[in-house]
């Protein structure tokens, strides 16, 4: 699995960050497998798959070949935003329930302690903001899979109750477009869901 995934960047599965750390690793195994896993675990492992800590090679950015359509669509959408057919920029969190520990002023010869849970825990938000209102819906979780997802266009089913269509513009993250989340979709046909341009950060779009 290793392997698998430093064949891709981190950006690939909705993560701000162009490489991977071990604790990066360890967060998306346990995201795909629910084994936690901690970052000394994987760093143990990396040599043994093969992996080696080098410098990555500065390339140009692939343009989407859609980027401009795509783009249309998501001002179209924008442009006709109601009561009746409401728009939402949609995205999820990561929230890391253990403090951060980093430089203090102390007494010379001692250390602060920080009381942690032990195990970094971690929650998980999925949020909708409303292009007309600036109204923020959301839902949380203990996993960042399509159930997160799901959970949130239910919770817009169930607000937004009265809209004739609820359109959605995400990113490319797998669970926006995973299988259980294109049956729920299907089975919802209310539900409208604009993908952005492949890497295109969200500033471009709002």
């Amino acid at each position: 699995m290793l392997r698998e995934l430093v064949k891709h960047s981190p950006g690939d599965f909705g993560y701000q960050r162009s490489r991977w750390s071990t604790e990066l690793l360890a967060i998306k195994i346990r995201d795909i497998t629910g084994c936690p896993l901690h970052a000394s675990t994987i760093r143990r492992w990396l040599p043994a798959a093969g992996l080696v800590w080098r410098r990555a090679a500065p390339t140009l950015r692939i343009r989407d070949p859609h980027k401009e359509e795509k783009m249309v669509a998501i001002h179209e959408a924008l442009a006709k935003c109601s009561a009746e057919n409401p728009v939402f920029y949609e995205d999820e969190v990561d929230i890391h329930l253990n403090p951060k520990i980093g430089a203090d002023w102390q007494l010379r010869g001692q250390q602060k302690r920080v009381v942690t849970p032990g195990q970094n825990e971690k929650y998980y938000l999925a949020g909708a903001l409303h292009s007309g209102t600036g109204k923020v819906s959301y839902v949380g979780g203990n996993s960042k899979g399509s159930s997160l997802f799901i959970r949130l266009l239910k919770h817009l089913k169930a607000t937004y109750r009265r809209a004739k269509t609820i359109t959605l513009i995400v990113d490319n993250y797998i669970i926006h477009k995973s299988r259980e989340t294109l049956r729920w979709l299907k089975a919802n046909p209310k539900f409208r869901v604009i993908y952005q341009p492949i890497y295109s950060p969200w500033g471009f779009v709002e």
